[in-house]
């Protein structure tokens, strides 16, 4: 009989550290897919569909520029009415910005976000844009032919794993543009990176946008928000468009007082531009524009700026030094994915930009979700473990100092990566992801939270 009872118990012990030895080995796989995926590295299918190198993601509406043209009259009437309803709005709410000032969260300029204005809805745009996005066929036939084909159907059916607290809405509603420089500014960032295409230019499933910056930059003011811009790879993006466009940037908002000036450590105050794929084009075309020794240099003229280029692989650390940019921005939400969006690497970085005079802008997100536009591409999740994802980047970037953190994104919905609140939906076969057990505005005071981290450990920095 006491045998018998050592051996049952022996076998108790046995089977209780087996299973504790179970949930380690699976708690250890969990943390690695989502914190540290460094096996999708740079160059996995993801890259080769999302890169421009292989696959451009923006064109000139070159098939619509005529209707385009039939319609300028009644785009001119319909934006300038949204933004004289827009003015009215703020005209009518302008006496409570005071109280308004008290309750919310002092920006922090050295918190950027990127922001899309480029959704639409029939009630604002005549139908929708960007929410019903097709969903896009990888490269390689035989695995397309295992996934559906198509385009989403709003309202109920968006191109997104998520959905907006705001539901489908038109970015040109005055009341979605109020409610996101609230939520901005109670995340407590300070600064508004919007993407920008020149006028008459859009991406690929969207519609032209310029318009709508004098309404954003309104906005943005009663917010005590800055603006600055994402310029896109538009079509024969290059040293000449660009300086054109510069001054087109300065010139029409340059005034405006929500328009982003960055001190620098000489004292001067610049516009900044993130210039997103900057990579596509060669280090000498940019270099014709950004060093003073161009033949198209912006360099000491009214337009000279603070030029932000995006950072890809290790590589182009040496191209963006050689091409006369001010820094490098990693932007991408998924660790792992490229060599600068690798937290990993951010040190090394960082230290190679302060060697050269260099900006260093790490960009953080609270997860990546693609599935709804590229659902083959389900090896590039990155779960949000609860809001762990997020906090894990932003501490990885305070680690190496940096003047200005980047946050991707306050809504870009396609990829899963927006802290704008989303709510829990179901409809028919589709069940959206949402932030539960945590309130739709998580996000947004985790931000602020590490907002005013990042302001308590900068005043430690500078001592």
């Amino acid at each position: 009989i006491l045998n018998y009872d050592i051996m049952a118990r022996f076998r108790r012990r046995t089977c209780i550290i087996l299973l504790l030895f179970i949930l380690f080995i699976c708690s250890i796989m969990m943390a690695l897919k989502t914190l540290r995926p460094d096996r999708a590295g740079f160059g996995d299918p993801f890259g080769l569909g999302l890169l421009p190198e292989l696959q451009q993601r923006t064109v000139l509406l070159d098939s619509k520029q005529n209707l385009l043209n039939r319609a300028q009259g009644d785009t001119v009437t319909r934006v300038s009415n949204l933004h004289s309803i827009a003015v009215n709005t703020m005209k009518a709410s302008m006496s409570p910005v005071k109280k308004l000032e008290e309750e919310l969260s002092s920006p922090n300029y050295n918190f950027h976000i990127f922001y899309y204005s480029w959704y639409g809805n029939p009630q604002f745009d005549g139908k929708y844009i960007h929410w019903n996005h097709p969903l896009l066929p990888h490269w390689d036939p035989k695995i397309a032919n295992n996934y559906p084909k198509g385009r989403h159907n709003p309202p109920e059916d968006i191109g997104a794993n998520f959905y907006p607290e705001l539901g489908s809405y038109s970015s040109k509603d005055p009341t979605v543009i109020e409610a996101h420089m609230k939520q901005m500014r109670t995340a407590s960032t300070g600064v508004i990176v919007l993407s920008w295409y020149p006028p008459g230019m859009a991406d690929e499933n969207g519609e032209p946008t310029d318009d709508l910056v004098p309404v954003v930059l309104d906005y943005a003011h009663k917010y005590n928000l800055k603006v600055t811009f994402h310029i896109e790879p538009y079509k024969d993006r290059d040293d000449r468009s660009m300086y054109h466009n510069v001054k087109y940037i300065i010139d029409k908002y340059g005034s405006h007082p929500a328009f982003y000036r960055h001190k620098t450590s000489t004292g001067r105050l610049l516009p900044m531009f993130y210039v997103y794929d900057s990579y596509v084009t060669i280090p000498e075309i940019w270099a014709n524009l950004l060093t003073v020794s161009g033949s198209q240099s912006i360099r000491n003229t009214p337009y000279d700026a603070l030029f932000i280029a995006l950072l890809v692989e290790e590589r182009h650390k040496h191209d963006i030094h050689r091409s006369g940019f001010d820094g490098m921005y990693t932007y991408f939400a998924t660790n792992g994915f490229s060599y600068g969006s690798s937290h990993h690497n951010w040190a090394s970085l960082k230290a190679f930009c302060d060697s050269n005079n260099l900006m260093f802008i790490p960009s953080v997100g609270p997860g990546y979700i693609d599935t709804s536009i590229r659902p083959w591409n389900n090896h590039n999740t990155r779960n949000r473990v609860n809001g762990k994802y997020y906090e894990t980047a932003f501490s990885a970037a305070l680690l190496v100092r940096p003047e200005i953190i980047s946050i991707t994104s306050f809504n870009e919905w396609h990829e899963g990566t927006q802290i704008e609140k989303a709510v829990p939906k179901r409809t028919g076969q589709v069940v959206y992801l949402d932030y539960k057990p945590h309130k739709p505005n998580v996000y947004l005071e985790l931000t602020q939270k590490w907002s005013e981290k990042y302001r308590k450990e900068q005043e430690q920095w500078l001592m």
